[in-house]
């Protein structure tokens, strides 16, 4: 920062100087129109003293212009070079005043309106961080400089979880969520900083986000873990190595967690294991009475076919998201399976089926009844959109291919 001042005293000094120079340049000049006026008094002074020793006969007509003629010389003489006579001139404090409002208001107006911080900032960041604690200290301070930067807010946050404050990191992802949008990574993440927060509680806002995040994206890696992860601790195993190996199936070959996935989804295989073996030891006969009423559901496939009104065609883009999923209608709102296309892709055929559950306790064939949506989103959000088409209620067990139009206005 103190070469940033200097160059703004520099350019103060020069600012200043369009002052002070003509300031002083017209002191100079008024110092030669006094000299100018008390050589013509002195002159109209010669003058008269010659006039009156011609009227007292001292001098003669001749002696007089003689006389007269000299004093114009020396007159002449000694204002050579003189500047013409100003008409109007400045008082003398105003330009004092000037020269120091000037430099004061500048510095006030600076503070007001300048960007002093960021300009330190950006030099700060130009240097290697020594610590994650000097890292957040640095983002805290770009935050606070730039509230409304959900770039800063998210790296914020990101370090916050990396120095296990959960709290703090929830907080700052709901921030950036508020300013960049429901885009599906961040809710994942804010999800898991409330988990963490809650002392690994899975609350129903936990619940929410993670399932708005893979409603509209089914393979966002962050919510997959956590749902996981939240699973194996309450003990269902299965569920956790569903979520584990719909995780491992989006990762890269390299990523380094591929090992740490992997011993996860073993360790809840063994605790599966050991649960299925004590469930295998013998047990009495189950008479014809006793036997259960229900048999076991078969698994549920859907087949659809989705396409667009002709009436809408001129009012969508090729790029907009189409969400297309099952819902009970008579149970949790949320979709029970799910796929994602593109406009450009219409008109196209899914098949939804338990395979494609947003939770593995959530799947088609658990429930009798259920409704088909297609939204179309421009913002890429599953939640809400611009136009939608939805069927009539149908049976899960349904195995004819269902006609879907997206005709109307999602309200």
């Amino acid at each position: 920062m103190i070469d940033f001042w200097l160059a703004a005293g520099l350019l103060l000094l020069v600012a200043l100087s369009f002052l002070l120079i003509p300031v002083l340049r017209g002191r100079r000049a008024q110092s030669e129109e006094d000299r100018t006026a008390l050589n013509v008094a002195l002159y109209q002074e010669r003058v008269a003293e010659l006039e009156g020793q011609q009227e007292e006969g001292v001098l003669s007509a001749a002696q007089m212009n003689s006389g007269r003629a000299e004093a114009a010389r020396e007159l002449l003489a000694d204002t050579e070079g003189a500047d013409v006579p100003r008409t109007a001139r400045l008082g003398k404090s105003w330009p004092l005043l000037a020269a120091v409002m000037v430099p004061v208001l500048g510095m006030a107006m600076y503070l007001h309106y300048g960007a002093s911080d960021k300009v330190e900032l950006s030099r700060e960041f130009a240097q290697a961080p020594t610590s994650l604690d000097e890292i957040s200290k640095r983002l805290e301070r770009a935050v606070k400089a730039q509230p409304d930067s959900a770039e800063g807010l998210y790296f914020l946050a990101r370090a916050y979880m990396a120095q296990d404050r959960p709290a703090d990191a929830a907080s700052m992802f709901e921030r950036s969520v508020a300013l960049a949008g429901r885009q599906p990574e961040l809710l994942g993440q804010w999800a898991q900083a409330l988990y963490f927060a809650g002392n690994k509680q899975f609350s129903p806002q936990v619940q929410a986000l993670t399932s708005e995040a893979l409603l509209a994206d089914p393979k966002e890696v962050t919510s997959l873990g956590l749902l996981g992860i939240a699973a194996f601790e309450s003990e269902r195993y299965q569920q956790a190595m569903d979520y584990w190996n719909r995780l491992l199936a989006v990762l890269p070959a390299d990523d380094p967690s591929r090992s740490a996935l992997e011993g996860g989804i073993a360790r809840a295989a063994d605790k599966l294991g050991s649960g299925a073996q004590l469930a295998a030891a013998p047990v009495a006969p189950i008479k014809a009475a006793e036997k259960p009423a229900v048999e076991s559901k078969l698994p549920a496939l859907l087949k659809v076919r989705v396409d667009l009104a002709a009436a809408l065609k001129a009012n969508v883009q090729p790029g907009d998201s189409v969400f297309i999923f099952a819902r009970a209608t008579s149970g949790p709102p949320m979709p029970l399976a799910v796929k994602r296309l593109t406009v450009a892709d219409l008109p196209a055929e899914v098949e939804l089926a338990d395979a494609d559950a947003m939770m593995p306790q959530l799947k088609l064939s658990n429930f009798p009844e259920v409704q088909l949506v297609a939204r179309i989103s421009r913002a890429g959000q599953a939640t809400t959109g611009e136009w939608i088409g939805r069927s009539a209620p149908l049976a899960s067990s349904t195995t004819a291919m269902q006609a879907l139009t997206i005709d109307s206005p999602d309200h």
